[in-house]
Formats: structure tokens, sequence, C-alpha cells
């Protein structure tokens, strides 16, 4: 795997643990709104597998979880390996994904080397390419998300929303689809220098607090985050 940053402390990241964030290169999504947009691009700082490893041995009395995001971790065939060895340290294990790998998902949470997942769901069927900046396999994306919500791992579902992507009618289309989720989080859109497209634009607080009231209907496990 390629490494890209290393938070060294986090007690937002992974739910109700002490942890630290591992940071991967690269991402087969698009999404203008990403803020890890040098992540995404290969840009950045390098850090190697053994650097974090030992990062990870020197704080295993110190922490308690390890939260995988990128970019998108699934995209490494040796992710597997890696999280071998981060749970033989003894490290709880949170992994961020987009939901485009679930062979890879299923087969990490089956070999036990995943404790918690958080999948972003970027929109309705209909808008995701659109909102992933790139062309998205729904069938890949439908098949984790119909894998998480039979409960073999706790998880979570997120959707950043930003008025450039997403209507109430797309996030009512969403919340008919995760209706029965645990977790669903509505996530703020914060803009920042490392956005894909600085151009995209968000709501503000109380218009993301009606738009989620509006939701929960269909959906009762919606939540909002970053307000």
């Amino acid at each position: 795997m390629i490494f890209g940053g290393l938070q060294k402390l986090t007690l937002l990241d992974y739910p109700e643990k002490v942890a630290c964030t591992v940071f991967c290169v690269g991402c087969n999504f698009r999404c203008p709104f990403c803020h890890n947009g040098s992540l995404v691009s290969g840009g950045g700082d390098r850090w190697t597998q053994q650097e974090i490893l030992t990062f990870l041995t020197k704080r295993a009395n110190l922490l308690e979880g390890v939260c995988l995001t990128g970019g998108e971790p699934l995209m490494y065939t040796d992710v597997a390996d890696f999280l071998r060895q981060v749970k033989e340290i003894g490290y709880k294990v949170k992994l961020d994904t987009n939901g485009s790998y679930p062979d890879r998902l299923e087969q990490l949470i089956k070999d036990g080397l995943v404790d918690y997942v958080a999948m972003d769901v970027k929109n309705s069927r209909e808008l995701y390419s659109a909102t992933a900046g790139a062309a998205v396999s729904l069938d890949a994306v439908e098949r984790s998300v119909a894998l998480l919500k039979t409960g073999a791992v706790p998880y979570e579902f997120r959707t950043t929303v930003t008025r450039t992507f997403h209507t109430e009618q797309s996030l009512l289309n969403i919340a008919e689809w995760l209706y029965d989720a645990d977790k669903w989080f509505l996530q703020q859109f914060v803009g920042g220098e490392d956005l894909i497209d600085p151009s995209v634009d968000g709501y503000t607080d109380n218009e993301l607090r009606n738009l989620c009231q509006t939701v929960r209907q269909y959906c009762p496990g919606v939540k909002l985050r970053g307000i």
C-alpha cells in the first residue's frame, strides 16, 4: 500500500475509540467536493508501511483503534496484509470506503480484519456517477450497501451534502434506498484549499437541518454531522 498521511490522534474519526487515522494514496472516484484532493491525485507526502507499523507498535498502550481512509483503501490488493499486521498489534480497525469493491470488503469482514465500516453514499442512483466524478458501477455500490445492511459488522453510511450536487429529491431517493440502515449521516460540506473543485457550494446549517428532517420520514436512522 502507498500511504500519504498519518493523523496521530483523533477522538472523532472512530466512534467511541481513541484512535489514529492512516491515509492511503489514490482513489477510483474524483468527487469534486473531496477535501483530500492531493491524496486522490497522488501528490503530497509519503509514509512507508513499516513507518506506520512502527508508530502503531509504539502507541499500542495509548491508542485503541486505527481508522484506514484515503483516497480509497480497497483499491489496494494488499490491504488485507496490512490490516492483518495492524490487528496483530492489537488494534480495532475502522475502514472508510466508497463501496466500489464489494468482494474485497466482504472478504475483510469474513476474515475479521475490520471492526467498523463507514461507507460513503455519494448520491441517488441517478446522480451517482456525476457526483462521484467518475463512471461508477452501481451494482458494486449496491452490493456493498446490501452487505453492510445485513449487520455483518457495525457500520454507518454517510453522505456529504452539497448544494451543487444534492437536492431534496435526491436525498429523499437515498433515504428510500437506505430506509432500514442503522446509521446514515448527512455531513455538512466544508470547503478548503485541497478541494478537487473549489467551485462546489454547500447548504447552510439550517438548510441542512431542514433537509434532514424531511428525509427522516423515509430513513429514521438519519443524523447530522458537522454542524
